[in-house]
């Protein structure tokens, strides 16, 4: 994934995600995912746009299986949003920009 944002391990999930002290968006995906590909732009986007305010990170769920069958995740692309160490959003599946925003911008104040 050529994405601007940075990737997450199973080792550093705890470290990245559950104790960040702000929100962080977590895009699972899988390298052999068309959809995932397709989305990868607008959670791009979302982290530029969002900097400052929100984190965004990816997970390949095939090279760390763990966390992402942790959260039930059992379709890719899926996006969680975690606050203060909670998922609170899930959105699964390709979804149009404002759609997602939309679902985590109430979480980002």
């Amino acid at each position: 994934m050529a994405a601007k944002f940075s990737e997450v391990t199973t080792e550093s999930f705890q470290s990245d995600v559950l104790r960040s002290n702000q929100p962080v968006l977590v895009d699972f995906w899988a390298e052999w995912c068309g959809p995932c590909k397709m989305i990868e732009p607008i959670v791009e986007q979302i982290a530029i746009e969002q900097s400052g305010k929100l984190k965004v990170v990816a997970m390949d769920t095939d090279a760390h299986p763990d966390v992402p069958i942790q959260y039930g995740i059992m379709s890719i692309p899926t996006l969680i949003l975690f606050k203060g160490g909670e998922p609170v959003v899930r959105i699964t599946g390709y979804q149009a920009k404002d759609r997602i925003v939309s679902q985590i911008q109430p979480h980002l104040s």
